[in-house]
């Protein structure tokens, strides 16, 4: 008895949260291998391997990794420990980016708490606390501004 699963990209797109156009276009820039297609209707067909498999890059394309770093640490997989330090350098930069993204939405907040707090002293008619929290916010707003790399 044959108990192995298949699964249409409509479920495969909800098992791995990735639109149906995304699977569409990541399978044809090489990114998901070929799938299977069914004899007749010619629909795509994915197994529990492709299932798995898109669900890694899944995770991956949700931490925000590139395409060009999707394709290379795809491709490093096969090369087990040779590519370790290669795969460990990309997933620590990738983990970097995601630190730097979290503290630029910590002062975001931080801005909007600031703007809330300004136009609650502005509303209760207190100019000189709506001065202070302005110039606060705008010291935040310095900090938000993202140095372009060079």
């Amino acid at each position: 008895m044959d108990t192995k699963q298949d699964y249409s990209i409509m479920e495969a797109a909800k098992l791995s949260g990735l639109p149906e156009s995304t699977l569409r276009y990541y399978e044809a820039i090489g990114i998901i291998d070929p799938i299977s297609r069914d004899v007749s209707s010619k629909h795509r067909v994915y197994s529990e391997d492709d299932i798995n498999g898109i669900v890694s890059i899944a995770c991956l394309s949700a931490t925000g990794m590139s395409i060009g770093d999707m394709r290379t640490y795809l491709g490093n997989r096969s090369q087990g420990a040779q590519a370790a330090g290669e795969q460990i350098a990309l997933l620590q930069t990738q983990q970097q980016r995601l630190a730097d993204e979290s503290r630029y939405m910590e002062l975001r907040q931080r801005y909007v708490e600031t703007k809330i707090a300004y136009w609650r002293a502005v509303a209760a008619g207190n100019k000189a606390g709506a001065a202070a929290i302005s110039a606060r916010a705008q010291i935040i707003a310095r900090e938000l501004k993202i140095p372009i790399e060079k």
